[in-house]
């Protein structure tokens, strides 16, 4: 069995050598290679940050609740160079058919965010970048850097291609300028910075990224604070992760900041219920429950009491919190809401409070060793139970998520939409090696053999990767270098 001991976060980040025994060694030396043809010259150091997969609890990191994700063997991975003698920032990706070019000098930064469509790729890079420069002190000198980028984490899929181009910047940016810190500064560092690009996120992915270990899941508390604790998974348990190839990036579109501007308003509509002096800065439902000195399931009743309606307008929240529709917009909207009409409270938070009942369950679960018998099928069903929730109360599945859900229940497999929604993967349990490449089968039979026959045929060509595959928990972010043997 993998040793699932914590990890001491405390420590830095320091590299390491590797070796050609290393499972990411034939990716770093290609990398490498690309490194050398763009600059004429050896990377200094590689800096490798994962994927990842949340498990179960969905949707919840941004109202304080714990959530279990793994990092998967999908990574962004960079080679880096100093260069003392410039003030330039250079970019090269190994795509560069699709993610062209960048230069800039680091005194001319800024992450310029477009009114129609997402942000152009290296505007998640110069976040890291920012989020370092702005802890340095004021006469810290600045490095320019030579970048190569290699990712083969599926984009706008829900395993947290982005965030890892954010972590994977932040943590080269820091090395490059000697800054030394631990996992989990890193990691809030990355989590408050990939805020430039306009997403509202509860700090999950980062999480993972850098606190990740190899053979564990992790539980990830955020409040009070962050703090995470391994877990072993069911002897047997194999997860897959299916692409539904319908793409949805959190910093184009309204969706997901609508979900967190809705959670925050219904843990503010109970805290001014609750007749709380400083109801408005009472944002997250893990501090409300707290404040409460109550359990979820209390919580989950006091929600079914105090918000009345599943529906209410902007006009009726101003009337009951007395504020002016300015005040409204400037206290309690964020980038990309401030349309926003009419506000779901009761099922958003209903949903929240759910999903972090289903996550106390399946870490008890995982961690009693005297429960044996259908453990995995226990776990299965919590997995559905999730996706009917995400699906129903937050309504952020598609039609193609549901679509893949559905064969695995034809299957008798439990999986449910993972990472944000609106498109992106399912994650399924499987209770074995065995039964996981049926049930991938079953999937390319049903769900991707029905696809436009192009498509299709490039799937095959590529025999599906990184569209569905097996996967097992991976390492967090590392720093390498190269043996000089090889």
């Amino acid at each position: 069995m993998t040793d699932c001991g914590n990890a001491n976060t405390a420590i830095c980040v320091l590299p390491h050598e590797i070796n050609g025994d290393h499972r990411l060694f034939p990716r770093i030396k290609n990398l490498q290679q690309y490194y050398r043809q763009h600059f004429a010259r050896e990377p200094e150091f590689f800096v490798c940050v994962p994927g990842r997969v949340n498990i179960i609890g969905e949707h919840v990191d941004y109202s304080g609740y714990p959530v279990l994700p793994m990092a998967i063997d999908q990574c962004m991975i960079l080679a880096v160079g100093i260069d003392e003698n410039n003030n330039l920032i250079s970019l090269r990706n190994l795509e560069n058919h699709k993610y062209p070019n960048f230069d800039c000098k680091l005194s001319d930064i800024k992450i310029n965010l477009p009114q129609t469509g997402g942000p152009i790729w290296f505007n998640y890079y110069l976040c890291g970048v920012k989020g370092i420069f702005e802890i340095l002190s004021g006469d810290q000198r600045l490095y320019g850097m030579t970048v190569a980028l290699s990712g083969d984490i599926p984009p706008a899929s829900g395993v947290s291609s982005s965030s890892a181009l954010v972590s994977s910047a932040v943590l080269a940016t820091a090395k490059v300028h000697g800054v030394c810190l631990d996992r989990k500064r890193l990691a809030g560092i990355s989590a408050q910075c990939e805020r430039y690009i306009g997403t509202q996120g509860g700090g999950m992915d980062q999480a993972i990224a850098y606190l990740a270990k190899e053979g564990c899941a992790q539980f990830i508390e955020f409040y009070p604070e962050l703090k995470t604790t391994s877990l072993h998974l069911p002897q047997g348990a194999c997860f897959v992760v299916a692409n539904s190839l319908t793409q949805i990036n959190k910093a184009t579109t309204s969706e997901f900041n609508e979900r967190v501007v809705e959670c925050r308003l219904a843990c503010r509509l109970i805290a001014f219920h609750k007749k709380f002096n400083n109801w408005k800065m009472i944002t997250k439902l893990a501090e409300l429950q707290d404040l409460l000195k109550c359990d979820l399931s209390d919580l989950e009743d006091i929600a079914r009491n105090l918000l009345k309606k599943d529906h209410y307008t902007r006009a009726e929240l101003c009337g009951i919190f007395s504020v002016d529709n300015d005040e409204f917009e400037n206290e309690f909207l964020y980038a990309h809401t401030h349309h926003m009409q009419t506000f779901k409270l009761r099922p958003r938070a209903l949903h929240v409070i759910q999903e972090s009942l289903r996550v106390q369950r399946f870490r008890k679960i995982c961690s009693d060793d005297s429960v044996v018998e259908s453990k995995l099928k226990t776990l299965s069903h919590l997995l559905r139970q999730s996706h009917e929730s995400l699906k129903t109360q937050f309504e952020c599945s598609h039609a193609n998520l549901d679509r893949l859900v559905e064969i695995s229940d034809e299957f008798g497999v439990g999986a449910r939409l993972t990472g944000a929604g609106w498109g992106g993967c399912i994650v399924a349990l499987c209770d074995s090696i065995e039964i996981s490449h049926k049930y991938m089968a079953t999937l390319k039979e049903k769900y991707y053999s029905e696809l436009p026959e192009p498509i299709f045929d490039e799937l095959q060509l590529n025999d599906f990767q990184n569209v569905i595959f097996a996967t097992c928990p991976r390492e967090g972010a590392d720093i390498f270098t190269l043996s000089s043997y090889v």
